[in-house]
């Protein structure tokens, strides 16, 4: 009842402040005709002020709000490479044929400009990382997604990641590497079909980690330079 009180008395006042003026105004000049030309002449106008205004609100409060979820995505990102991320691309790396050339190009510094990162990302968006995945042991990083896998789970649940289809496609497919691996007893002597299929899995796993990486990192530059630091020492290609 109280609330809406508040929001007929707001109006009331309002409405009854612009009467008064108007009224001080045919007292004072004593001039009908131009107090309700000009009176007419606002009330033409309102539709148009009221159009720019609501545009102008919207556009604002819709920037707002990508911010702010820009912010949580960023910042729930930042906990996925702390916690498995980051490690998670050092155990691909050991499956990378040019793991060196890759992490000439790769290697991020306090150094790179904008335009570094988003040619970083160009690169990586396009590039093949020849991944075969004789070249190591699956053991490591079977354990590694077996026992982040709870936390995986969870950060699938999250809308605000669920929305972002970068980091979707990069969850799918973590998750599609742990269920390749979960089927297989026996991670050695694979037949050549398997294991040509799971340098295909690595290799797109491998690929979204670094692109996701990047634009991370790139982020964290821009806006948070007292984490760059910290982030740095996390580099997966350091």
């Amino acid at each position: 009842m109280r609330f809406q009180k508040k929001h007929f008395i707001i109006p009331a006042l309002l409405l009854g402040t612009s009467f008064i003026i108007y009224l001080l105004q045919f007292i004072i000049f004593n001039d009908s005709k131009d107090t309700f030309f000009y009176l007419f002449q606002d009330l033409a106008f309102l539709p148009i002020s009221m159009l720019l205004v609501s545009l102008i609100l919207d556009k604002m409060i819709s920037d707002r709000e990508k911010r702010e979820k820009l912010e949580k995505m960023n910042m729930v990102i930042g906990v996925f490479f702390s916690e498995i991320g980051s490690e998670l691309v050092r155990q691909c790396s050991n499956f990378d044929t040019e793991y060196e050339i890759n992490k000439h190009k790769l290697c991020v510094t306090s150094k790179w400009t904008a335009s570094d990162f988003d040619n970083a990302a160009a690169l990586v968006k396009k590039h093949n990382f020849n991944i075969n995945s004789k070249k190591a042991s699956f053991d490591t990083l079977k354990s590694l997604l077996m026992v982040k896998r709870s936390f995986l789970l969870n950060l699938l649940g999250n809308p605000v990641l669920l929305e972002h289809d970068t980091f979707s496609d990069l969850l799918w497919s973590i998750f599609h590497i742990i269920d390749e691996l979960s089927i297989r007893d026996k991670l050695e002597n694979l037949s050549d079909e398997d294991y040509s299929h799971l340098s295909v899995d690595i290799d797109r796993m491998y690929g979204l980690l670094i692109y996701q990486w990047i634009l991370y990192i790139k982020h964290v530059k821009n806006d948070y330079p007292y984490l760059f630091n910290l982030a740095l020492k996390q580099h997966p290609y350091m």
